[in-house]
């Protein structure tokens, strides 16, 4: 496996990790700036799964599975919509907040992970397309 793609792997890992006790903290209350009481309730069920959805991506990733890399984007690409709806339609404060900022940067890296996935996925087990695909193929019983 390349350097690079250990790196993808390892990053969208941290960042899953980070979004799981993120979202675990908003569903405790100990985080400030997380979602208030006016926060629509289908919203907040969105945020209570990623607690369940974000870890799993990690660690199947963790795993090398191609799984884990396709939950990945889903995770992060609806996080990212779900925040900016939270953001630019919930949040009526003007300008630049730190919640705008937060969805920006959790968009790019979605788009990162989205661009990177299809060359980072047959390096993963799972992967019919890779090499560990081919050697099944060619080592079958």
């Amino acid at each position: 496996m390349p350097g690079w793609v250990g790196v993808v792997v390892i990053a969208a890992g941290c960042l899953l990790t980070y979004g799981g006790i993120v979202h675990l903290g908003d569903l405790l209350g100990v985080r400030p700036g997380g979602p208030g009481p006016s926060t629509p309730t289908w919203l907040m069920l969105y945020f209570t799964s990623l607690t369940v959805f974000d870890p799993l991506a990690a660690l199947l990733l963790a795993l090398r599975r191609t799984e884990g890399l396709l939950l990945a984007c889903a995770v992060l690409g609806s996080d990212a919509a779900a925040n900016g709806y939270a953001n630019y339609v919930l949040d009526t404060a003007p300008g630049v907040t730190p919640g705008r900022i937060g969805q920006a940067v959790i968009a790019a890296l979605t788009v990162a992970l989205i661009v990177a996935a299809p060359k980072v996925a047959p390096w993963l087990h799972g992967s019919r397309s890779g090499r560990l695909g081919r050697f099944h193929e060619r080592h079958r019983a």
